[in-house]
């Protein structure tokens, strides 16, 4: 009896994904991406095709007897980074590449609803796949989908990432909060400018700046517990030209990443206060732009026994690990937000193996021998859910 490992289609996995990752698309711009998939599922029975936002692509498989919905997600677009991994099927767009590795979860998916979909006998309830755009821009494309509509009948949702560094096939789950809440906020000072040889006659931005900054940074060491998580990172420092003139504005980018509601509330209104109170004390004046990005992923913990439970029977307990808790931002979110759902982890790879480069980094690289883990990962979780006994 074959394994619903053995039953994946690791060559159509490998093909489709290769094509994805020489034809990659950035958020909200994912046109070809969502063709391809459809043209892909067009040649699986028994599904329903259908899109409710721009380039997502949204399948559905009804079971022979009734029961519950649920949700399996893989991510399609992106990134805007010019290509330098070793691979023979590099990105053809310029400029653009699949550095997070999109196009593995997609292929994978794909893997699973063409197994699924010739299992509809098998199969008590609904199972709703979703390709969804614009994972990598907020407002991100699961917040569309879900206001949309996406979620309104389903039960529980299920996501995967796949990640370098960790031996292929290697599973890795985590119950409560799994990723960070990612905020961006933008500062701009106005200040006066003069010359350099007369600072009295200024209000220097720069100054102000350093001291917004170096207040900022005492937040998380002063006024977050060490046993919540918190990490505020400034990104961008923008003022002036040249060496002998004193600007009259200067911008700040910066990012704020917390697993906590109450910590991410503190940390904005602290923020907030210690720009208004600095900016106060020299005269100057300011625009902050505070937005609110991915809220943390929050697995749920039945949700993650039935992934440990079906981990188990695809890889073994030997093949899985607790995935420590990460501040990257993930709009997988917004689903976990309103239904319970488990967002895992799929090793990729080592470093031994050239695929030491993290998820973003311009020579980011996976071995597609984990392609079969992952996709027999969706077809597990719902086998064991939906299963008829």
């Amino acid at each position: 009896m074959t394994t619903i490992q053995e039953q994946m289609p690791q060559a159509d996995m490998v093909k489709w994904r290769r094509h994805l990752h020489r034809h990659p698309e950035l958020s909200f711009h994912e046109v070809e991406t969502a063709k391809y998939i459809q043209k892909v599922l067009a040649d699986f029975p028994n599904l329903e095709v259908s899109s409710l936002t721009e380039n997502s692509v949204i399948a559905v498989l009804k079971g022979d007897k009734p029961g519950k919905t649920i949700a399996l997600r893989a991510d399609i677009d992106a990134l805007p980074i010019e290509e330098e991994a070793d691979v023979d099927f590099p990105s053809e767009n310029p400029g653009v590449m699949h550095a997070c590795g999109h196009d593995t979860h997609t292929a994978m998916l794909l893997g699973a609803v063409k197994v699924l979909s010739t299992m509809q006998d098998k199969i008590a309830g609904t199972v709703k796949f979703i390709f969804q755009p614009a994972e990598e821009e907020p407002p991100g494309g699961a917040k569309l989908l879900v206001e949309a509509g996406v979620m309104d009948d389903v039960d529980m949702v299920f996501g995967l990432h796949i990640a370098p560094n960790i031996p292929v096939g290697m599973i890795g789950t985590r119950k409560g909060a799994a990723s960070a809440a990612s905020d961006v906020f933008t500062l701009k000072i106005q200040g006066k400018g003069s010359h350099g040889s007369t600072p009295d006659l200024s209000v220097d931005p720069i100054m102000i700046g350093v001291e917004i900054i170096n207040n900022l940074n005492n937040i998380v060491s002063r006024n977050i517990s060490p046993f919540d998580n918190a990490v505020i990172s400034i990104g961008e420092f923008n003022a002036g030209k040249t060496a002998n003139v004193i600007p009259d504005t200067a911008q700040i980018q910066g990012t704020v990443r917390t697993n906590n509601k109450e910590v991410r509330s503190f940390i904005q209104k602290r923020i907030e206060a210690i720009i208004d109170n600095v900016c106060k004390m020299y005269d100057a004046t300011y625009d902050l732009d505070y937005l609110l990005g991915y809220s943390e992923v929050n697995n749920d913990s039945d949700a993650t026994d039935l992934v440990i439970a079906a981990a188990e029977k695809v890889v073994g307990k030997e093949r899985m690990f607790e995935a420590p808790k990460m501040m990257g931002g993930e709009d997988f979110s917004a689903y976990t937000d309103v239904k319970p759902g488990s967002f895992f982890i799929l090793g990729g790879g080592t470093a031994a193996e050239g695929c030491g480069y993290m998820n973003h980094h311009p020579k980011f690289k996976i071995m597609e021998e984990c392609f079969s883990v992952g996709s027999a990962m969706h077809a597990q979780i719902i086998l064991d859910i939906l299963g008829q006994k």
